[in-house]
């Protein structure tokens, strides 16, 4: 959990609690607006082939004693809240590793937490589905693998989302409406603003109000990353973000230490950012029928126009070829 919390103001005498709304009836329409989002992963993500290649590892997982990977698209995964780190192998059982807490990532004895230096964030409200599902088709292309931050969802993400989050992520971005929402809920109401944060609360020296985390970067997501990069011994050496995750992506880097982003490649898929973070090797992809992606690109052009829409999903053509443009810039 969190372990900075600001100092005490005269904030915390006032009746504040009165704002607060009884778990029991928060939680479950958060689940209910996560779900939905978890139907649109379906659009976006190659879903079709994850559950597919899923499916045929459970039985062999099975006979084994092990936990079958397809765990992580159950109903419960796909409508919970919290964000988590799934750590994706494509290659190797048990396929799927799943952390709760940035911190404990950090400090795991195994190996393979410390050896993967490929991470990946999703876009607006993504669930583990479509999470994972960006994450696997990286780790079949290059035969390493990723780690998918999955983004938390918490009432800020239901309020900004009903501010048109899904056609304005870049202006919100801009205008940072998801530290200033999360922020005031913590201020008024922090059990209701834990709800969907316990990822962001677990990094190291998250700032808190009130008990509840608030932003450093703009969210959840980008706070874990930046932990991540800031605190493991061996950083990463490709991020690829998708949508909004590109946005979260580059707000993580942008206060690194310069040794920390040195020689680190940024792969950015329907929304270009700014090249400004030294040491940084931009890859920065932008479909040329991709109107989600150009209405809040900003002013950022990418270096590569392919012939595609929003989607990565091929069974929706023209989509995005994810594990090929991940390839493509490993070579380059």
């Amino acid at each position: 959990m969190a372990t900075q919390d600001d100092p005490p103001t005269k904030i915390a005498e006032l009746p504040l609690t009165a704002f607060e709304l009884p778990k029991w009836l928060v939680e479950p329409a958060v689940r209910s607006c996560r779900l939905f989002n978890t139907a649109l992963d379906f659009i976006f993500y190659d879903v079709p082939t994850l559950r597919a290649a899923l499916a045929a590892k459970d039985a062999p997982m099975r006979a084994q004693g092990e936990k079958p990977p397809s765990r992580i698209i159950d109903f419960d995964a796909l409508s919970d809240p919290e964000g988590s780190l799934l750590l994706i192998d494509a290659t190797t059982a048990p396929y799927v590793h799943k952390y709760q807490s940035a911190k404990k990532f950090l400090e795991s004895p195994y190996q393979e937490t410390r050896d993967v230096d490929i991470a990946t964030i999703t876009g607006v409200g993504s669930s583990a589905l479509g999470s994972a599902a960006l994450a696997w088709d990286i780790s079949v292309a290059l035969e390493k693998p990723v780690l998918a931050i999955v983004p938390g969802y918490g009432v800020a993400d239901v309020v900004l989302q009903g501010l048109g989050g899904w056609f304005t992520f870049g202006l919100h971005d801009f205008l940072s409406s998801k530290t200033l929402i999360q922020t005031g809920l913590a201020t008024a109401a922090p059990e209701t603003a834990l709800i969907g944060r316990k990822l962001a609360a677990s990094t190291p020296q998250e700032p808190t109000a009130r008990g509840a985390p608030i932003f450093r970067y703009g969210s959840g997501s980008s706070d874990a990353l930046h932990a991540l990069l800031e605190h493991r011994v061996i950083p990463f050496r490709l991020l690829v973000g998708h949508s909004k995750g590109a946005l979260q992506i580059n707000n993580a880097i942008q206060s690194l230490p310069v040794e920390r982003t040195q020689g680190l490649r940024v792969v950015t898929l329907g929304c270009p950012v700014g090249e400004n973070v030294a040491g940084v090797d931009y890859h920065q992809y932008l479909g040329v029928f991709d109107a989600l992606g150009q209405l809040n690109a900003w002013g950022h052009w990418p270096e590569y126009w392919p012939p595609t829409w929003h989607s990565t999903n091929p069974v929706l053509p023209p989509a995005m070829a994810v594990g090929e443009m991940a390839s493509e810039s490993v070579r380059d």
